[in-house]
């Protein structure tokens, strides 16, 4: 009986052992990507890259090269720095599957225009928020690095980070989806930082009070130096409720378009959904036709569909984007590229805050949110 118990034992082991060992290595890559596809960078510049692959459990597994390294060098990290005024692509590698993205090398200096926007990321072409008040737009969605605690502005203005989900106090990706007031600044709240993911809305902001006055460090842009933006605490803000409202809803425009007071139109932009909105004086380039649903709500994305030469146009008169990058509870992300959520800086109660809310062919409209929902923040600067 000995005998046989230690024999059953043994053939036990064995095919435990032999099922541990035939246990399925990591899945292959199907597919990565890189995060922006198109970057610009001032000369001595750095900006960081980073990469996706698909499915989320295959090895990550990185390598970085230039085809220019005279142009741009990149590290290991995906870190690339600025040598001199040129283009050249950058190429992240997993597996046998590749991305690109294309880097240019701009020259350094005062408020040179990148793509409609100056040195400090701010636009150059004015929207009115109010009967007397301008403000410029910055270059793109407000982006944060926990490990560094570094703040940024996304590259291009339809770029958006894809790994939110990864949000923690120690993650050395970026995220750029935030609970409501949480700018890093203690305001009395118990979820203040900017990688906080808690699902309890009283957690989150500073009680019945805006992100201004006496809390106004509770926003994004007035308590933190944005790295790509002036790199100065207090030079951007978040807009209000009421200037939200103004901006889509109220405000005149000079433009060529044979419609008065074109505001906002819904697009694609190198395939990526959103919001075009249109500065004070506006004129439409010459060799593209005019945009469709103009001021229309519940417009479509595909209303409007537009590669990157010629974003480029619209971007170069004026034009800001804001994409549809979806909305997280906890940590888990929905709807990307289907909505759109952006914080302002007005309360609603104790729980909540408005925000701009975007969607395919239902809304364009300033909404209440609960404020544990993370969200995406875009920066303005005060013109006058």
């Amino acid at each position: 009986m000995k005998t046989g118990r230690l024999f059953a034992m043994v053939v036990v082991g064995v095919l435990a052992f032999g099922a541990w060992s035939c246990k399925p290595e990591n899945e292959e890559v199907e597919n990565v990507t890189v995060n922006p596809s198109e970057a610009r960078i001032e000369v001595g510049g750095t900006y960081q890259l980073t990469a996706v692959v698909m499915p989320l459990d295959a090895p990550k597994e990185f390598q970085w090269t230039s085809s220019n390294q005279s142009v741009a060098t990149v590290s290991g990290t995906g870190l690339v720095t600025a040598v001199a005024i040129g283009e050249c692509n950058i190429t992240v590698t997993a597996g046998d599957k590749n991305d690109v993205c294309k880097v240019t090398v701009v020259e350094r200096g005062g408020n040179q225009s990148l793509d409609g926007f100056n040195s400090d990321g701010a636009s150059n072409a004015l929207f009115s928020v109010g009967e007397s008040s301008r403000v410029r737009f910055s270059r793109g969605n407000l982006q944060y690095q926990a490990s560094t605690g570094t703040w940024r502005f996304a590259m291009t203005q339809y770029d958006f980070v894809t790994d939110n989900n990864n949000i923690s106090e120690s993650y050395s990706g970026w995220i750029d989806l935030f609970g409501w007031g949480t700018s890093g600044r203690n305001s009395g709240a118990s979820n203040y930082q900017p990688w906080c993911s808690g699902v309890m809305s009283g957690d989150y902001g500073p009680g019945e009070n805006n992100l201004t006055g006496t809390y106004a460090n509770a926003d994004w842009g007035v308590n933190n130096a944005i790295s790509n933006g002036g790199n100065r605490a207090g030079m951007w803000r978040t807009l209000t409720k009421d200037e939200w409202n103004y901006l889509l809803f109220s405000r005149n425009t000079d433009n060529t378009l044979g419609s008065d007071a074109v505001r906002f139109v819904k697009a694609t932009i190198n395939a990526r959904a959103g919001l075009v909105i249109f500065p004070d004086n506006y004129t439409h380039p010459s060799s593209l036709a005019a945009p469709t649903g103009m001021n229309e709500s519940n417009s479509s994305y595909s209303a409007n569909a537009y590669t990157y030469e010629q974003w480029s146009l619209l971007q170069d008169a004026g034009c800001v984007f804001l994409p549809a990058v979806g909305y997280r509870l906890g940590t888990e992300v929905t709807s990307i590229a289907a909505e759109g959520a952006y914080w302002s800086s007005t309360y609603t109660n104790s729980t909540g805050a408005w925000g701009l809310a975007i969607d395919d062919s239902y809304r364009t409209d300033i909404i209440g949110f609960v404020r544990n929902r993370g969200q995406s923040v875009r920066l303005v600067m005060d013109a006058d």
